[in-house]
């Protein structure tokens, strides 16, 4: 219910996004990106009205020059029909040269065009020289001359036996104009000659059948686009609804909600994928069961005998204790047997109590005691609890502090614990060169870096370092009586402190570990105070340090030499002391 809960506020913060203009090419890109059904939904429309717009382009373009040449074969028939009518009407008279009976024959040409004609625009023009007798030129609207062309004429006055017509723009009313179509042909007027005759036919109602034409493909392809943008609506949404489910169900198995199951509905391929996810689940779930209870098996078994081993050790430590108390009467063989009875006891004793730790966080059981403490202070004791070891080891161990004096909350005794265990590991590791102890903090963190100069590691190793049980070189004995674990509880006590332990190692360089603790309760938002790489070349770098001058302890307990006093900044904002 808190994943369905979630999922709902997220889709909610989605749909409140869309009411700024500004935010829709980035949600666009998003549900792009995201999502699958937007994604083929938006390419189906893009495709389907791609195509849809061709297609009523190229049927628009094929009406309407079907439509034109329709129209022009009626206007062409018309017309011929009418000059035919015409003819045959001045054939049929008989003028004998008389004028009036010449201009009342014009008349009945006249009537007969009216009649057998769709056109109500034409006109009539002699071809020849003059003549008394002959009709003068007749034109029912005198603009009809000057909207033939002369090429119109001249193809009509060389040829008598055709028909020759032209796509004009006629006048209409309001100094406007309509398209129309005007027809050439010569006519004979008996003992006069050959007259021009055009008929101008209207066409102005094809494009208003051709406008029609054209808002019915539109309107049909901009429906056939939103129908097949629907039809795909519906069938990506039976398709990828429970892919969708499949990509919820597997996430929130990821986050480890082993519970969660597919709903199988039907035969089909998805019901198959279905119950083949829920098969996988149900092997998960059953795996990682059986894993998790051989674990607290395991965690059970190592706490038991850990405690179960407490009692018997500490008669045998007491026991050892005793005889190697009173090694000094015993022959030398024996004596040497006691040392190191004595000193495997106490190694044994370390490791039963890393052992019970160990087991307390595999277990979950650790608590911290959170006190404010002083990391630099903390890291000043512990060097100076430290001193006797890195003497015996010929080992310079230097404190460096521009900051951390500043208490935090934090539980003392475990950072105490990983600082000792670093700084042991460096002595033992640093063959006998300067170890450089690093405190720093800012506004969110404090740190603590310890780096030596020893033989160092590789990259490999240095990944495994934190591993239980593991050593980069098995052939190398520990000197300090080290368990193996020592490096892991330490991760654990930064991580349980809500910070981290960084590492860095390179061969013939050194090795540099970096706890970083977090001022407030929770996890590290920032970058550590301290890095954990150093960024010197070679061991020389020490010498630029000035690390040179033997350790002294002040008299405020405190570990500093003339090079820290270098080295020292001013305390930045949030280090009070």
């Amino acid at each position: 219910m808190a994943s369905a809960h979630a999922g709902g506020e997220a889709s909610r913060a989605r749909l409140t996004g869309w009411r700024e203009i500004r935010s829709w090419p980035a949600n666009l890109a998003r549900l792009w990106r995201q999502s699958l059904r937007f994604k083929t939904i938006l390419v189906t429309l893009t495709l389907t009205a791609v195509a849809v717009a061709i297609a009523c382009v190229w049927m628009a373009l094929a009406i309407q020059n079907d439509l034109f040449v329709s129209r022009k074969d009626q206007v062409l028939v018309d017309a011929q029909r009418a000059t035919e009518a015409s003819q045959t009407t001045l054939d049929s008279a008989a003028v004998q040269g008389d004028v009036v009976q010449i201009q009342n024959l014009m008349t009945r040409v006249r009537l007969t065009l009216g009649q057998q004609s769709a056109s109500d625009e034409w006109a009539v023009f002699r071809i020849g020289p003059f003549s008394a007798i002959a009709p003068q030129d007749i034109a029912t609207d005198p603009a009809l001359e000057e909207i033939i062309t002369p090429e119109l004429r001249a193809s009509v006055r060389e040829d008598s036996q055709h028909q020759y017509w032209q796509s004009v723009a006629l006048p209409a009313g309001d100094d406007g104009s309509v398209p129309g179509i005007i027809v050439g042909q010569q006519i004979d007027v008996p003992e006069v000659g050959p007259y021009e005759l055009y008929l101008a036919y209207d066409l102005a109602s094809a494009p208003q059948t051709l406008g029609f034409v054209h808002s019915t493909l539109w309107i049909v392809g901009i429906g056939l686009v939103l129908l097949i943008g629907g039809i795909a609506w519906f069938v990506l949404r039976s398709v990828t609804r429970p892919i969708g489910e499949a990509a919820d169900t597997s996430a929130m198995l990821a986050a480890g909600e082993l519970g969660v199951r597919l709903p199988v509905r039907g035969e089909d391929e998805l019901a198959t994928l279905g119950r083949s996810f829920n098969a996988m689940a149900d092997s998960i779930e059953s795996q990682i069961k059986e894993l998790a209870e051989l674990s607290l098996v395991q965690q059970r078994f190592v706490s038991d005998v850990s405690h179960e081993l407490r009692t018997p050790l500490t008669t045998i430590r007491l026991a050892a204790d005793m005889i190697n108390d009173q090694r000094s009467e015993f022959e030398p063989a024996t004596a040497r047997a006691a040392e190191l009875l004595n000193a495997q006891v106490q190694r044994f004793e370390t490791l039963l109590t890393d052992l019970l730790e160990i087991s307390r966080y595999d277990a979950g059981s650790v608590q911290l005691e959170l006190e404010p403490t002083s990391l630099a202070a903390l890291a000043e004791d512990v060097i100076e609890s430290m001193a006797q070891l890195a003497e015996q080891h010929g080992t310079d161990v230097r404190l460096v502090a521009p900051g951390g004096y500043s208490p935090v909350d934090m539980d003392p005794r475990r950072v105490r614990r990983v600082v000792r265990n670093l700084l042991g590991n460096a002595i033992e590791h640093g063959e006998g060169r300067p170890i450089v102890v690093t405190v720093d903090s800012d506004q969110q963190a404090v740190a603590i870096g310890v780096r030596d100069y020893g033989l160092g590691m590789t990259p490999t190793d240095a990944e495994r370092v934190f591993d239980r049980f593991w050593r980069a070189d098995p052939s190398r004995k520990r000197t300090i009586g080290g368990t193996g674990l020592g490096l892991s509880i330490a991760l654990g006590d930064a991580r349980l402190h809500g910070g981290e332990l960084a590492v860095w190692s390179e061969l013939g360089r050194g090795t540099n570990f970096v706890l970083t603790l977090p001022r407030a309760a929770g996890k590290l938002t920032a970058s550590s105070p301290v890095s954990a790489d150093p960024g010197d070349d070679s061991v020389a770098a020490v010498d630029d340090l000035g690390l040179t001058q033997p350790l002294e302890v002040l008299s405020t307990g405190s570990v500093r030499t003339d090079a820290v006093e270098r080295a020292r900044k001013p305390h930045r904002k949030g280090d009070k002391s």
